[in-house]
């Protein structure tokens, strides 16, 4: 892996909390909140900054700003919900570039994995457990995008801290 496993264990214990509130919030409420991606953005300036050389530390911040922009544009043609694309920009500092490939091949694992697990939590007596989330009763193409994009963040930080370089 290119992160690092020093840096991913310093973001771990203040990242995975985020991430978990994520998938949490857009499966009861159908929104990835601002404070919350806004915490991610401090984290990443805060601790960024010892981190990473100067150099390293600002390219990762422009990936904020680029995916930020990438991702507006593709919420304005409908494609993915505001929510989705602040917490994308807001991940990015956090993904080595060259971390990109297994990124998505663990998102895609990821979304699958709870996508079945939403609908048949959904189709079963679980569902009980928590009768007011706004996911259960979306329609059409909607699905909770957190439940997804914030473990997949944890599991990649996780994944640094073990095999990181």
């Amino acid at each position: 892996m290119a992160l690092s496993a020093q840096v991913a264990l310093w973001f771990l214990p203040f990242l995975v909390p985020l991430c978990l509130y994520v998938a949490y919030t857009d499966l009861a409420q159908m929104r990835i909140t601002n404070p919350t991606v806004i915490a991610m953005v401090v984290v990443f300036v805060v601790l960024g900054v010892f981190l990473f050389p100067f150099d390293a530390y600002l390219w990762q911040l422009a990936q904020l700003g680029i995916v930020l922009v990438v991702c507006m544009v593709l919420n304005a043609a409908g494609v993915m919900g505001a929510g989705d694309a602040k917490f994308l920009a807001a991940a990015a500092p956090f993904v080595a570039l060259g971390d990109i490939r297994l990124l998505m091949a663990l998102f895609a694992a990821t979304l699958l994995a709870a996508y079945a697990v939403h609908r048949i939590a959904k189709l079963t007596p679980l569902r009980q457990m928590a009768p007011d989330w706004d996911s259960w009763n979306q329609k059409g193409q909607k699905f909770p995008m957190g439940f997804a994009l914030g473990p997949t963040l944890a599991i990649y930080l996780a994944l640094g801290a073990v095999y990181g370089s």
